[in-house]
Order: structure tokens, then C-alpha cells, then sequence
């Protein structure tokens, strides 16, 4: 199976179905796009372990659109981590009215984003190279998104904590796990009822809940963790 064949990109759009989402070639015409320069760039720099295009198709942008449905058209997201670019490059795909803002800690992997940004030739969408604590330091990024996503990240407890300062009000934050640990979530719940109590926390609810789902064409368990 080579990127950007038919029978790569029918596995794309078969696969999303699953998540109630009916793309197109065009949608997957930028994915083959992607895809080809993250292999590339892959050889340079370490931005995925996954190099087979079949599970390149399946495990980074399939699974990265998972809650594509669950996400406001129009609204202001983060992506914490971002790496090569998931979810929130898929998501700029599908969801074009979104404005994202993508951050990761390495300066190469932001050179890539941003390279890929002009190659797919996206609006709307920035990559900065900076860590969430010191976004969270400029006025500009306080309480300023709807939507704050991290995929494959390894401390549930440090993301939430880290993307709090920049939610916006009524604003989510989506996790997007493996199969999750009900020990780290029974942390985050405590975390929250935490905040709940603090009296500098503007009194402002929280609420935890998690989704789980089996990733198309694999027996693979994946949870989404939503912290509202």
C-alpha cells in the first residue's frame, strides 16, 4: 500500500465513518500530503514510530479525528504536544473554520509543523515553539481557547494541569489515550474536585467523563477523556 493511493485513502474514509464523519478525496488528497513529509522529515528528525502507511492511515489520522464531531466548528483550539502534527493538523483538515494553535517543546518538530502548514497551504492554523506553562505566562493565550487536545500524551494529571490556565470559560479539554489507567483517572478527579473547592479557582465547575472506543480495523482499545 503506498500514501495517497486509492486504496490508501478509501482506508482513511471508510475508517472515520466509524466516527460519523463523511469525507473526501480532498481530505485525504492533504493527508497523503502530510504523510509524505512526516516520513521524510522522519529520517532527520524522530517524529513517529509508525512509518507503515497502513497504520500511518489508520493510527495517526483516523484515530486523530475521533472526536472531530465533538469539536465546534468555528471556536479557537490548542494542541499541546503536537509533534507531527496530530491531531490538530487532521483536525484543521476536516474542521477549516477552526483557528488552532499548535505547540511542542522541540524547535525541530515546530519547524516541521510549520512546513507542513505551508505545504498543505492551511489558514488559520500556527505553530509556536513553546512549552503550555510559559504560553500560559502571555496575556494573549489566558482563558483564551475553546478546545485544548493532546494525543498520546504519557501524564494525564500534568496535561489538565498545564492546559487549565489557558481554557477559556465553558471551554474542553480533550485527551486522546491508549487504554486508559483508572488509577490516573480517579487522580484527575480529585484534581478536580480540588480546583472546585479552591477558592481561586472562580468557582468554576468541572466535570471529568471518559469514552472509550475501539480504533477501526484493529482490536485496539482507545479512550477520549473529557475535561470540561
Amino acid at each position: 500500500m503506498k500514501i495517497g493511493s486509492n486504496e490508501w485513502s478509501k482506508l482513511i474514509l471508510e475508517g472515520v465513518q466509524a466516527f460519523d464523519l463523511d469525507l473526501d478525496r480532498r481530505h485525504t488528497d492533504l493527508f497523503a500530503a502530510h504523510a509524505a513529509e512526516l516520513l521524510h522529515w522522519n529520517q532527520i528528525i524522530n517524529l513517529t514510530a509508525i512509518t507503515d502507511p497502513y497504520e500511518i492511515a489508520i493510527k495517526h489520522f483516523v484515530d486523530s479525528l475521533a472526536p472531530a464531531n465533538l469539536i465546534s466548528p468555528g471556536t479557537v483550539l490548542l494542541d499541546i504536544g503536537s509533534g507531527g502534527g496530530f491531531p490538530g493538523i487532521p483536525l484543521k483538515v476536516v474542521i477549516p473554520s477552526l483557528s488552532i494553535t499548535l505547540i511542542d517543546a522541540s524547535r525541530k518538530k515546530v519547524n516541521f509543523l510549520q512546513h507542513v502548514i505551508r505545504t498543505l497551504k492551511l489558514e488559520g492554523i500556527e505553530a509556536l515553539h513553546i512549552r503550555a506553562e510559559d504560553l500560559a505566562g502571555d496575556c494573549a493565550y489566558q482563558k483564551h481557547f475553546n478546545f485544548i487536545t493532546s494525543r498520546a500524551l504519557t501524564d494525564l494529571i500534568s496535561f489538565v494541569h498545564q492546559a487549565l490556565p489557558l481554557l477559556g470559560s465553558n471551554g474542553e479539554i480533550i485527551a486522546l489515550k491508549g487504554k486508559v489507567d483508572q488509577t490516573e483517572v480517579e487522580a484527575v478527579r480529585s484534581f478536580v474536585r480540588g480546583n472546585q473547592d479552591d477558592q481561586n479557582a472562580n468557582h468554576r465547575p468541572y466535570s471529568l467523563t471518559v469514552e472509550t472506543y475501539e480504533l477501526p480495523f484493529t482490536q485496539s482499545k482507545r479512550s477520549i477523556l473529557f475535561f470540561k
